[in-house]
């Protein structure tokens, strides 16, 4: 059973049913029905995403994920984290105030910097031990590039291995893009050499991100985390239901 129901979400946020549908398709799928876990976002600021702000992209991301968030956790709410040079908010998104949010919380950001992943993971790393959450999570991690700092970013994913936490990267831009090399090293790291369970995924949504499918986004969002979790509990990283 989803953490909210489709009734709830049809009142306070009708324009996401339809999102919601295609996300329970895709966790029933993938037997994480019934689930129950924190989802985290997580926003590139950086200046070469001004055009996904500008079109929408990151918009229509965030509220997929709300879609999602609805079937695993029952506050309505997702925790996103913005970053750049710095992490340039902690803030949150709701279903009952999604529309528009993106564009209201950059309103307040000012400058647009580099990419400082590793910074913004200690924010949800924080943020996640701070909450005394004991259910795992799935950290949904947008960018558009790679790192300032890829040794940060390595090892902070690989520190972060021990927790219950996944990291799903979702590449914006030009699939053949260089820029991307790094990400798909991080999801290929040595275990249990560098970490002691794989406890990050990769996907490329293309260079406009709204047109993959609520099948296809939700597909790749939940298909590496359930073999996370398997890994995750047999390696108590994540207690057993």
């Amino acid at each position: 059973m989803a953490a909210i129901s489709l009734g709830k979400v049809a009142e306070t946020a009708p324009a996401l049913v339809g999102a919601y549908r295609s996300a329970g398709v895709s966790l029933a799928k993938h037997g994480l029905d019934g689930l129950r876990a924190a989802v985290y976002l997580v926003i590139d600021h950086s200046g070469s995403m001004k055009p996904y702000y500008a079109d929408g992209s990151v918009q229509a991301l965030a509220d997929r994920v709300l879609g999602l968030s609805a079937h695993l956790d029952d506050d309505g709410r997702v925790p996103v984290v913005f970053f750049s040079t710095d992490v340039d908010a902690v803030t949150g998104i709701a279903l009952d105030d999604h529309e528009g949010s993106v564009e209201r919380i950059v309103a307040g950001l000012g400058h647009m910097g580099r990419t400082s992943y590793h910074l913004a993971m200690d924010a949800v790393i924080d943020h996640y031990l701070d909450s005394g959450a004991t259910d795992p999570a799935l950290v949904v991690f947008q960018t558009d590039g790679g790192p300032v700092s890829k040794p940060a970013a390595e090892r902070y994913l690989c520190k972060a291995a021990r927790l219950p936490l996944f990291w799903q990267f979702v590449g914006f831009g030009d699939p053949g893009s260089r820029q991307f090399e790094f990400l798909r090293k991080l999801d290929e790291l040595a275990v249990p050499d560098k970490r002691i369970v794989d406890n990050a995924g990769f996907f490329h949504a293309g260079e406009d991100p709204r047109r993959v499918s609520d099948a296809e986004l939700y597909d790749r969002l939940v298909g590496e985390f359930q073999k996370w979790l398997a890994a995750a509990r047999a390696a108590g990283v994540v207690r057993s239901p």
